[in-house]
């Protein structure tokens, strides 16, 4: 049986003004004149009515228990009872009454408004046909809190998305208008399954910019909170860092960080590689041929013609490197490119389908298995890119004072040594880690990627990192470093050119491509996902050192409020 949110009962038509000055008159009486309350009904004042009734229940209850005890020691039964004795327990109750109606109502209906809340029930006007079909009963009794179909057009739409006779990844392309198709779609959705997405936003968004670029079939837009951690100070430039995300103490923690960064004199970062990759897989009769192409492909005198072929998918991708790894009679051919301001995947695909158009002419008995072959390898942990890197292999580093140590972060030198050995370095390995030598790198990776737009499946491996501390300057002092091999951003294309996650861009100074030297900005951006992750680990650590961890997240990622009424 179909349930559904029992709907509030429409207002009546005839109480409906019909004027809009009449509309108005009674909004103004409304406002002026104060709501009936039912201490209004009282004769004398609530607090003299209060303590009557008090008065009366305590001083009843004494005498009928000094009667009881009386008829208990006269061995009188005590269903024997006197007019005055009748007239006090009915005094009694009714004070009693009284006092719970007063005191306990509040109470009870907060179980009941509760309870009413989170109830699920069939509409009142739904009858109950145990043949009809699912989406009929649904049909005809809409949501009223969802928003309504603004015409019978629009309806009747909607009944052939529900029936399939218009599928629904071609509204937008029949009706010319993404904003009408989301509504249509998200209705005939609701109707479908007989869940309401009331609480799911569709109003301010444009989902013209996501059209055949970032998302089909769109029904709204889910809302994540943004926090700014920073400054940070990096290769003496400040950032106010946006980071995305739902987990509390994350931005506390990233900003204390940050403080201590620039306490110390700020951080530096270098980028050692930068380039993206694709690896099809190529098949042949034999692993003699196959080995024949390896040696092709690894010839320095047959490159500079293969990244002819490559670079003309684009004006930024320019080959740098052909690796080869053979399988039987597979060959992986993994290629590197860079790729200017954008993160790169599809433009290092566009190389590679031509330069394997180019070998087909070469080797007719070349069998293409696949655009990938994981040798990439992309959006999956893998040793390839923990040791060769991916997009950009930055390194971060700084060195934070001692006294900063002691009055920012409450910990010290060799206690963040030791930690940092036994857990990032000892402890990771213990467990098999594969680029996990640090505390929680994805943790800063997964907010920044969120907040400006780019692949958050790219966390995987843009969070490979290794946390190095040691003491310097005859241990008074700390070096702390990040080295990341993979970080995979990109400041054009995919999601940056949306409205909120540009402007979280612009916040940074990185909106868009760089006009004087292309590339500039991307690679900026990974060095600002570097020192944002020493700055997390910084923090973590030292809350980890000084056993803080625990009620930090007592305090910044538990809540007593109760979320649904304060939304309300």
């Amino acid at each position: 049986m179909d349930v559904r949110r029992r709907p509030p009962k429409p207002p009546s038509p005839a109480a409906a003004p019909t004027h809009p000055h009449q509309h108005s008159q009674k909004s103004s009486a409304s406002d002026s004149a104060a709501p009936p309350k039912a201490s209004d009904a009282l004769p004398l004042p609530l607090y003299l009515t209060n303590a009557i009734f008090f008065t009366l229940f305590f001083s009843v209850a004494y005498y009928l228990l000094l009667r009881w005890r009386d008829k208990i020691r006269n061995s009188t039964p005590l269903h024997l009872v006197t007019f005055s004795e009748l007239a006090a327990i009915v005094t009694l109750m009714a004070s009693f009454i009284y006092l719970l109606g007063f005191f306990g109502i509040d109470f009870v209906q907060s179980f009941i408004a509760r309870a009413a809340n989170d109830a699920w029930d069939l509409d009142d006007d739904v009858s109950l046909e145990v043949d009809a079909p699912q989406h009929s009963l649904l049909t005809s009794t809409p949501d009223p809190l969802t928003p309504a179909i603004s015409s019978a057009e629009d309806e009747e739409i909607v009944e052939c998305v529900v029936s399939g006779t218009i599928p629904s990844y071609k509204l937008e392309e029949r009706l010319g208008d993404c904003k009408r198709a989301v509504c249509i779609r998200r209705e005939a959705l609701q109707r479908i399954t007989g869940r309401s997405l009331q609480d799911l936003p569709l109003d301010g968004f444009n989902y013209n910019s996501i059209l055949k670029q970032c998302c089909e079939e769109p029904v709204g837009y889910v809302q994540i909170p943004v926090g700014i951690a920073g400054p940070l100070l990096l290769d003496g430039f400040e950032y106010s860092v946006p980071m995305a995300t739902t987990e509390g103490c994350l931005v506390a923690s990233a900003n204390r960080g940050c403080k201590a960064i620039y306490a110390s004199g700020g951080a530096t970062s270098t980028i050692f590689r930068d380039g993206m990759t694709r690896a099809p897989v190529v098949s042949f009769p034999s692993a003699t041929r196959a080995c024949h192409l390896k040696f092709f492909l690894e010839n320095p005198s047959n490159f500079q013609t293969l990244a002819n072929e490559f670079n003309k998918s684009s004006n930024f991708a320019r080959l740098q490197s052909i690796q080869c790894s053979i399988v039987g009679k597979n060959l992986y051919m993994r290629f590197s490119c860079s790729t200017g301001d954008a993160m790169g995947m599809n433009m290092v695909s566009k190389g590679v389908e031509n330069v394997l158009k180019y070998l087909r002419s070469i080797y007719e008995d070349m069998e293409v298995i696949g655009i990938s072959g994981n040798f990439c390898s992309d959006k999956k942990p893998a040793a390839i890119n923990w040791i060769e890197g991916r997009g950009k292999s930055v390194v971060c580093e700084a060195i934070i004072k001692g006294e900063v140590l002691k009055d920012v972060l409450k910990t010290s030198v060799a206690a963040l040594v030791e930690l940092n050995m036994l857990k990032n370095l000892a402890g990771s390995a213990v467990a098999g880690a594969l680029g996990g030598y640090n505390a929680h790198a994805s943790n800063l990776v997964s907010a920044i990627f969120i907040a400006t737009g780019q692949d958050p499946a790219q966390n995987v491996e843009s969070s490979h990192c290794i946390t190095m501390m040691e003491a310097v300057i005859d241990g008074k002092d700390l070096h702390a470093s990040v080295t990341m091999p993979c970080i995979e951003v990109g400041t054009v294309g995919g999601g940056t050119q949306l409205a909120s996650q540009s402007a979280c861009l612009n916040l940074l100074g990185l909106k868009g491509a760089s006009k004087g030297l292309p590339g500039s900005n991307s690679r900026r951006l990974a060095t600002i996902v570097a020192g944002s992750v020493l700055a997390g680990e910084l923090s973590l650590m030292a809350a980890i050192a000084n056993n803080d961890l625990v009620k930090s997240h007592m305090k910044f990622n538990r809540s007593s409020k109760d979320v649904p009424r304060a939304a309300s």
